[in-house]
């Protein structure tokens, strides 16, 4: 039985209660955010440079030097002059040889063989990655409640994505066909799997850099036309990347290097010059470059239609990444212009493919703050 307590006993002699402490209830479901996120952030950076290295190895023509897919064994690099002498043989029977390269002495092949090999390599360390975090947080148990299913998905993406490599490589590898580099919409699909890697990437990462409760809140926030606009401009964004790799694809940048003419006129000599019409979309170079700077020229306008409105946001951050998208756009058109007038040289091109990457993940962030946008009081102002 508890003991009488006086009427008039002091109110400080009672024990003193616990203060309230935020996010108790769902402490033990966070699992390991911030361990993971910085996985996810490591594999971002390596999805990066995995676009970046092969776009070097496209733009020194070295992706046909390896004439066969073995996903294992293929690690292993030519150890001796003999091993050197095989893979060369290999490479001798290709059309690319045969109709562009028979100059080449094997010194010439290595400096290929070791682009396209290390691009290969890059992608089974991007794999090895992947499976060592994701199984690693599974048996310790660290993925938070929802998120296993999800981070599967760039790992299967990834699976896909080799497959899809070699699909493309395959298109270029004959003999007797005239083919000398890979089929340029084959080339378009595998850079956009790539770009939808990294969506999916930094979505996660955005997502894991606030706990749930927070996006909880913030999404009674949503900035709804906002967030539909920078949706439209993202699918605009990943249409003129698409674009850029057909370009890319036949080397039409360096077929029209006057701007903002080509050849003298608004519409490119014989744009409908191939049979059946429908090549001429994906190998007539005139028409290609033409379709790809009309983008360019429609995305900057829906772009500054979506930065005007962003503008109007209510949040400040959100209007901040809007605002970086716009200047970076910016910096990416004119950068577009200067390769075309310098014949697309390798340093250019590969810088303006690398400005289409922080493009695409400004874009994903501005999206992703109209979702979630982050208020910030009088107070913390």
């Amino acid at each position: 039985m508890s003991e009488r307590r006086s009427i008039f006993e002091e109110v400080s002699e009672e024990t003193p209660k616990q203060s309230a402490q935020p996010g108790l209830i769902d402490r033990g479901r966070r699992g390991a955010r911030g361990a993971i996120r910085g996985w996810l952030m490591v594999l971002f950076a390596l999805v990066v440079v995995m676009i970046a290295v092969g776009g070097l190895t496209r733009l020194t023509d070295s992706g046909l030097s390896i004439t066969e897919w073995r996903p294992v064994t293929g690690a292993i690099p030519p150890m001796t002059e003999a091993d050197w002498q095989v893979e060369f043989d290999k490479y001798k029977q290709i059309d690319q040889w045969q109709l562009q390269n028979r100059w080449m002495e094997l010194d010439d092949f290595k400096f290929i063989y070791w682009w396209e090999w290390g691009h290969r390599q890059l992608g089974r360390v991007i794999g090895l990655v992947w499976a060592l975090g994701f199984f690693g947080f599974l048996v310790a148990r660290r993925i938070p409640p929802g998120w296993t299913g999800k981070l599967l998905i760039p790992g299967a993406l990834g699976g896909i994505q080799g497959a899809v490599g070699w699909w493309m490589v395959a298109s270029g590898v004959t003999q007797g066909e005239g083919m000398t580099s890979v089929a340029s919409y084959r080339l378009a699909t595998h850079l956009g799997l790539a770009f939808a890697i990294l969506a999916v990437l930094a979505w996660y990462i955005f997502q894991m850099g606030r706990e749930e409760r927070d996006l909880m809140q913030a999404r009674r926030a949503k900035e709804g036309k906002l967030f539909s606009l920078s949706t439209g401009l993202l699918h605009f964004s990943f249409l003129q990347i698409i674009l850029g790799a057909l370009v890319a694809g036949i080397d039409a940048g360096r077929s029209y290097t006057d701007w903002p003419l080509m050849g003298g006129q608004i519409l490119p000599p014989d744009p409908m010059m191939l049979e059946p019409a429908w090549r001429n979309f994906f190998e007539n170079p005139g028409l290609v470059q033409f379709i790809h700077r009309c983008a360019g020229y429609l995305l900057a306008v829906f772009g500054i239609v979506v930065w005007l409105r962003g503008r109007r946001s209510a949040h400040a951050r959100t209007r901040f990444a809007f605002n970086a998208v716009m200047a970076v756009l910016s910096l990416q058109i004119v950068l577009g212009i200067v390769t075309v007038l310098y014949a697309a040289p390798w340093h250019i091109a590969i810088l303006h493919q690398f400005m289409a990457v922080v493009v695409w993940t400004l874009i994903l962030r501005a999206r992703f703050l109209s979702a979630y946008p982050i208020s910030i009081s009088l107070r913390g102002a």
